[in-house]
């Protein structure tokens, strides 16, 4: 049973979070082996709705109610009503798993989930404009900023000594002193 198709005008994708991405159609049921992109514990075990969406957009964001869910080896077997043959779970191979954001999520004080990050205008401590937060790297000693304007891309640590202040009610955000990210410091 295919589940109503949305107009994107009535989902913005920005009120949207990424939790999963579906990876390959599993067994005769139309269930979807599933990778999860989310750290918050239970997330899919509690899942009821979540909104499906490929990357290339050839199948408008679809809502659709989950049926079931198992955890397995790297990741989980789904389903959905959106799907209930391997053929039609097959079209949406690569699809997000999204859900929408609440002001609610659970967060320790001063901590930020990288979609909140995505898209802030960044200050340098003068008030400067640098640019926009395009993107966030990951490695093991921390997180990176990758933050670009036309003329320059920059990136700056992500933690308390770098960044001065979050503002996301004004979508900003304030580096601290250019002694611990500035470019001369750099290989």
């Amino acid at each position: 049973m295919m589940s109503p198709v949305l107009n994107r005008s009535e989902i913005h994708s920005d009120s949207l979070v990424t939790i999963g991405r579906i990876l390959k159609p599993f067994g005769v049921h139309g269930e979807v082996k599933v990778e999860s992109l989310s750290d918050v514990p239970g997330r899919f075990g509690k899942l009821e709705k979540a909104f499906l969406t490929l990357p290339n957009d050839t199948v408008p964001l679809q809502e659709t109610t989950v049926i079931q869910v198992r955890e397995v080896p790297a990741g989980f077997l789904m389903k959905c009503s959106a799907f209930s043959t391997p053929e039609e779970a097959a079209h949406f191979r690569g699809a997000w798993i999204q859900i929408p954001t609440s002001h609610d999520l659970p967060r320790p004080k001063d901590t930020y989930y990288q979609f909140e990050l995505i898209g802030l205008s960044v200050e340098d401590p003068d008030g400067q404009q640098m640019g926009t937060v395009e993107e966030i790297l990951e490695y093991p000693q921390h997180h990176v900023l990758v933050v670009r304007s036309e003329e320059n891309e920059y990136l700056i640590p992500a933690n308390r000594r770098t960044i001065k202040k979050v503002d996301l009610d004004r979508q900003s955000l304030h580096l601290a002193s250019k002694e611990w990210w500035d470019i001369h410091h750099a290989l």
